[in-house]
């Protein structure tokens, strides 16, 4: 376990490796208020999903400060990670702070338009208790892959921007124009156990490990959004196997989810 992937080191040296491609780092709101459109020398937009252990997320958010470099973290709602304390810390050091609503998960209801309904009052809600810890102005849907839906329903009948929010990735960032890497399923090609972390984009690229991105950093498209779950990155040994074990298991159960909805 020398060269153990997923680690803070090993976080700190793709970003060192990300930093060397001249692309530019810019928060989910920076890139939409530069008019969202990718530059000539590249952007790089980093994105974090705070699913759970947000304190994971304040070590990654001090590695990116210390080098310069400003990211959007999505905090969910529930109490393990609803943490006010860490939340102003993160902000503190320069990043933005965003919702990672789940709220189709949230409610139950006879029908589906009931339930979207309900979804939306339960969204604007949290979205209020947010907000009375720091301003938020975007946000990105939880995957949730247990669910029963798509939490980006709610936006089939309602629509976020008139509650003030300038941004939901998947709508609103042309993914054609960007490489998209994320760390769903521990890995960095897990489209296999990935259920609704998937966007369109023009680039086929397959890497397993971080260590294969930075061996080829220059070929990096010039474009990128990566999608960080700081739970998975962890120096100490024994929370980092706990969490190597546990992602295993779910992968296997997201095989099977995706195996049954596509039959």
């Amino acid at each position: 376990m020398k060269h153990r992937d997923f680690t803070l080191k090993k976080y700190r040296d793709l970003l060192s490796a990300l930093k060397e491609t001249q692309s530019r780092f810019l928060t989910v709101r920076e890139f939409i208020q530069n008019d969202s459109n990718p530059e000539e020398n590249g952007i790089i937009i980093l994105r974090h999903d705070v699913d759970l252990k947000p304190e994971n997320s304040l070590q990654t958010a001090i590695v990116e400060n210390s080098m310069g470099i400003r990211g959007t973290y999505y905090f969910r709602i529930i109490p393990q990670t609803l943490h006010p304390d860490i939340i102003l810390k993160i902000a503190s050091l320069g990043h933005e702070i965003g919702y990672h609503y789940e709220d189709m998960d949230l409610v139950k209801a006879p029908s589906l338009d009931a339930h979207i309904d309900l979804a939306y009052k339960s969204f604007c809600s949290n979205l209020a208790k947010l907000r009375e810890i720091i301003p938020i102005d975007t946000i990105c849907m939880h995957g949730s892959p247990m669910g029963k839906y798509d939490n980006k329903m709610i936006w089939n009948k309602y629509h976020y921007k008139e509650l003030g929010l300038i941004c939901e990735p998947y709508y609103d960032i042309d993914f054609s124009q960007f490489a998209y890497f994320t760390d769903t399923g521990r890995t960095w090609n897990g489209g296999a156990v990935s259920i609704r972390d998937r966007v369109n984009s023009k680039y086929s690229l397959n890497y397993k490990s971080t260590q294969q991105i930075i061996a080829n950093k220059e070929t990096l498209p010039p474009n990128m959004m990566f999608t960080i779950h700081p739970q998975r990155w962890n120096d100490n040994l024994v929370p980092w196997v706990r969490e190597l074990v546990f992602q295993n298991m779910r992968n296997v159960v997201k095989r099977i989810l995706l195996s049954v909805r596509k039959n």
